[in-house]
């Protein structure tokens, strides 16, 4: 029995971002996506015309955080928190986290196989959008 799982492709990346910005589309919101495989790089990033500019570091950031701890960034808010197990992490490391909803690890088997990170609305309307894009991924 084979214990390999089909890694996240390009076409995994565009349904993504499709449907991420669909969801926001139907908010009225304008959004940046931005999608990563296992190994933290670059498979799509789309940003809308008139969405912050920020956006587009906000959602790469997002989902370089859920990747890195394979969980949703809404999880995590509370973590890093005065008191919190992960309070001194986001200065403790090189490469920049974010602990703001919008960011979702995405699994494939039960593995590990990248994430997305939608930047531009407020937390919880990124962090839904991204889930919407998940679940339209299968």
């Amino acid at each position: 029995m084979s214990t390999s799982v089909t890694p996240l492709t390009s076409h995994d990346a565009d349904l993504l971002v499709v449907a991420a910005h669909r969801a926001a589309e139907t908010a009225d919101v304008k959004v940046s996506v931005t999608v990563l495989d296992a190994g933290g790089h670059l498979l799509a990033f789309r940003r809308d015309d008139r969405a912050v500019l920020i956006s587009g570091e906000t959602s790469t950031r997002k989902a370089y955080t859920a990747l890195q701890l394979d969980a949703p960034t809404a999880d995590l808010v509370d973590a890093v928190r005065p008191g919190g197990p992960f309070h001194t992490l986001p200065t403790a490391l090189d490469r920049p986290l974010l602990f703001i909803a919008g960011g979702v690890p995405l699994h494939r088997d039960g593995r590990l196989i990248g994430a997305i990170g939608v930047g531009g609305g407020a937390p919880e309307q990124d962090h839904q959008f991204a889930r919407a894009a998940v679940e339209a991924l299968g």
